[in-house]
């Protein structure tokens, strides 16, 4: 089965949700990003920052309470829950009480830029799958690791998982040169097993679905291979999914105008050398000229 190709005009003809003239900001959907660390505080800035650029409404952030205060000062939009730590950075599984109040009030939530601790990281993905049941969930980096620390494991229902090649190796334990290899044929297998679209990111990009389907993305350039540049993406397609995009879609404009973003800046700053934080900024009229 060959994959759609994700094209200017597949997107043209897939548009995104879009408010209502007189939405307030919880029409525009409300995202919980959990993230951070005292070594990696950045990751969760970078992510909320590509969020509200692609049009998310209200925003939560949940850090390590050692740098939370400096997130908040940093992301003013945001509220910040501050959460206590283990010793080797990651978040206390006590963190699910201070989450739990916003279930149910939270359209979108990703997980995992900038954490540490993977044993911590996986057991507060554990806890936190049944309390956001009822919101698109997307889970990154080291949360991800989930997935091959609890047995056969299946998500009770679909989330969204963004590994590259090397993650995508380590979580389903094969070389990273047979995932290279197969790229459609690994993405449709872990798909299907978890239960979970899955994008394996790449110069070529995959999108599979637990049903089978299947997209592709070819672009961007080596500029985007950059420290962050995979907190902006996962930020930009959490941002989508809070405005109501399902998975498989806020994935596939996400990838989409990422790479774009990566164009626009090499056609400024030249190839090499642009940064991540400045990739956000580029998505608000790169939305605007795929939607005309």
């Amino acid at each position: 089965m060959n994959a759609t190709a994700i094209t200017a005009a597949l997107l043209r003809g897939w548009p995104l949700p879009m408010p209502t003239p007189d939405g307030d900001k919880e029409v525009r959907g409300h995202l919980l990003i959990i993230g951070g660390s005292r070594k990696m505080p950045g990751a969760i800035l970078l992510a909320a920052t590509a969020a509200l650029r692609a049009g998310a409404g209200k925003l939560t952030l949940a850090t390590a309470a050692s740098v939370a205060p400096q997130v908040a000062i940093a992301m003013p939009e945001a509220k910040v829950i501050a959460l206590e730590e283990t010793a080797h950075g990651g978040f206390r599984r006590e963190a699910k009480e201070r989450l739990a109040p916003l279930a149910g009030k939270v359209s979108a939530v990703l997980v995992g830029p900038g954490m540490s601790d993977d044993a911590a990281s996986c057991e507060l993905m554990r806890c936190l799958l049944p309390v956001f049941a009822g919101s698109r969930m997307i889970i990154d980096a080291c949360a991800m690791k989930v997935v091959c620390n609890s047995g056969n494991f299946r998500f009770a229902q679909p989330v969204l998982l963004t590994p590259h090649a090397g993650e995508m190796a380590h979580l389903t334990r094969q070389s990273k040169e047979a995932i290279l290899a197969d790229p459609q044929g690994a993405a449709l297998e872990a798909a299907q097993r978890w239960n979970a679209v899955v994008a394996l990111k790449g110069a070529l990009t995959i999108i599979a679905t637990p049903g089978g389907q299947c997209w592709s993305h070819e672009g961007g350039n080596v500029g985007l291979a950059i420290s962050g540049s995979g907190d902006t993406l996962a930020g930009i397609i959490t941002g989508l999914a809070a405005r109501g995009a399902p998975l498989e879609q806020a994935c596939a404009w996400g990838i989409a105008l990422h790479a774009l973003a990566g164009d626009q800046l090499a056609l400024r700053f030249g190839l090499l050398g642009y940064l991540a934080r400045e990739i956000p900024a580029e998505v608000p009229a790169l939305l605007r000229h795929l939607a005309a």
